[in-house]
């Protein structure tokens, strides 16, 4: 994959039969590549302008995605026309679809009407044609329930292809090339909308690209250890930021797993962590994990720098600032002590960072980094290493079980890197800390007893930036108020609210009010995403 450390040995691609998926700027494309994951098929996701000729690995097959261009668009984009002559089987989704249609005789035209939402596909069989033109569909019933999301549509096929479905208003939902493995669906296999797109995508790449199930992560931490080996050399040192979550537990993990204690990992107190997050975090890495672990405590120089701020960006800001400031002291303290051999820097990127940074659509304004460790890497002359930037959030719960690292930890809801304070709407005072955090420890903690930890996404308190009269002890009480947020959601991108039992909000509300000093008042949020965002800040 480009983008990886100079010298970081084979990539993932050059070990494992791969599917690359070209993004044309598709809301769906990486749905493709979860798709075939879920095959225990490797893909990676690259932008639709991706050379061949720069890749270091040939594919198994290709995937064009959609796009909300049209291919007539002045700045439609195109895709390598070396794509084409690889002579391995290539399938076109939507636009993808349209966009072999428009290298092999320019057919399409623009629709009467766009074409969104559900559709009756009708499979055409041809059963005298060569063997290859009905496999996309084998198995499959001969009418299928898809999702069209589609403005162009072919006028009519293009030369040496053949019709392999159709709908109500697409003749061409379907086409095949006679004499090569080239297919186009005008409809998106990847949603769960499409009845049997799991089933589509796995014919093409299990009976069409002839690629081996063998994408797991008990295969990828063999090769990922010895990759980590290579990089890191004999004698050379890792230093790495861990919070207590899983992603940079389990990056500390894997690399503990390689290199032993060669690997020195580092947890800042910002104080607006969670209650007892420090104490459980150092107990986990150090007496469970075995990890080479130093606690930080800076809550002091935190919760200075916040001392009057109220706006979210800002609080985002100086923590981010901050951090930096205080790893980068303990991170030459280290140095020193190890003779300054300390040449690499662990983060835990995922895949999805790394797709949105090299999709169609460009880099993101919005993508969030750890703390920007842009400037650490400068100022300390460190080298990046990622081991965890080829898999998806599902891939590394699975690493985590695989590694060893216990279950509640493994499953542990998302925690924001600013912490408690973009939950504390308002000043993030020592007093508002214990506030929120008494109150989120007491909802999780009934979350937890109920048995629904698992089938709820993200969970939280939040403080609120009002006061509400209530009565408790026969007084007239002005206290403040928490809200409850709690979410279901695959993808982070929408969310829906969580549906509780009544029973169970006026149990959690009622402890929160009775334990937690300065709180008479507890709310549910019931908002969906969108409008509303996981995080009210």
């Amino acid at each position: 994959m480009t983008g990886k450390t100079a010298g970081s040995g084979p990539e993932v691609a050059e070990l494992f039969d791969t599917i690359l998926v070209l993004d044309f700027g598709s809301q769906y494309s990486h749905l493709i590549t979860r798709r075939l994951r879920e095959l225990n098929v490797y893909a990676e996701m690259l932008p639709c302008t991706q050379k061949l000729a720069d890749l270091s690995w040939k594919p198994k097959g290709v995937i064009l995605s959609g796009s909300p261009y049209s291919v007539y668009d002045a700045d439609a984009p195109h895709v390598d026309p070396a794509v084409f002559e690889l002579e391995v089987p290539v399938l076109g989704v939507c636009y993808g679809l349209q966009e072999i249609a428009w290298n092999y005789g320019k057919d399409v035209s623009a629709g009467n009407r766009k074409e969104y939402g559900h559709a009756i596909l009708s499979v055409t069989r041809h059963t005298d044609a060569p063997s290859h033109i009905d496999v996309l569909f084998s198995g499959l019933a001969d009418e299928l329930e898809v999702w069209m999301s589609h403005g162009d549509k072919l006028r009519a096929l293009p030369g040496d292809f053949v019709t392999i479905a159709t709908t109500f208003n697409a003749p061409f939902a379907g086409i095949a090339h006679a004499q090569k493995k080239l297919y186009g669906i005008q409809f998106h296999p990847e949603v769960t909308h499409t009845s049997c797109g799991k089933a589509l995508i796995k014919n093409f790449a299990i009976k069409l690209c002839q690629c081996k199930q063998n994408w797991t992560m008990e295969r990828f931490v063999d090769t990922e250890i010895d990759r980590i080996r290579k990089v890191v050399g004999p004698t050379g040192q890792v230093i790495g930021a861990v919070s207590g979550g899983v992603d940079s537990t389990v990056a500390a993990k894997l690399m503990h797993e390689a290199i032993g204690d060669r690997f020195h990992a580092i947890l800042v107190d910002n104080g607006v962590m969670r209650l007892n997050e420090c104490t459980t975090v150092h107990k986990t890495l150090t007496e469970g994990l075995g990890i080479n672990l130093t606690v930080v405590d800076a809550s002091e120089e935190f919760l200075g720098k916040l001392k009057g701020v109220e706006d979210p960006e800002q609080k985002r800001k100086i923590i981010g600032n901050t951090f930096i400031e205080v790893f980068q002291r303990e991170a030459e303290r280290v140095m020193r002590e190890s003779g300054g051999a300390v040449d690499f820097l662990l983060q835990g990127t995922l895949y999805p960072d790394v797709i949105e940074s090299i999709s169609f659509k460009g880099p993101s304004a919005t993508i969030k980094t750890h703390h920007n460790v842009g400037g650490l890497l400068e100022n300390m002359k460190l080298k990046l290493i990622e081991p965890l930037r080829e898999l998806f959030k599902d891939e590394v719960r699975i690493l985590g079980t695989n590694l060893g690292i216990p279950e509640d930890l493994v499953w542990r809801h998302p925690f924001p890197g600013p912490g408690i304070a973009i939950r504390i709407l308002g000043e993030v005072t020592p007093a508002q800390v214990t506030i929120a955090r008494k109150a989120d420890h007491i909802y999780i903690e009934e979350i937890k007893a109920a048995g629904l930890y698992r089938k709820i996404s993200q969970a939280y308190a939040a403080l609120l930036p009002v006061r509400a009269v209530g009565v408790m002890g026969d007084k007239r009480v002005h206290d403040q108020v928490i809200a409850l947020r709690a979410v279901e959601t695959t993808d982070y991108m929408t969310a829906d609210w969580f549906d509780f039992d009544g029973k169970f909000l006026r149990k959690v509300a009622g402890r929160i009010v009775n334990e937690v000093d300065g709180v008479c008042r507890v709310v549910y949020d019931v908002t969906q995403k969108p409008p509303g965002t996981i995080e009210f800040q």
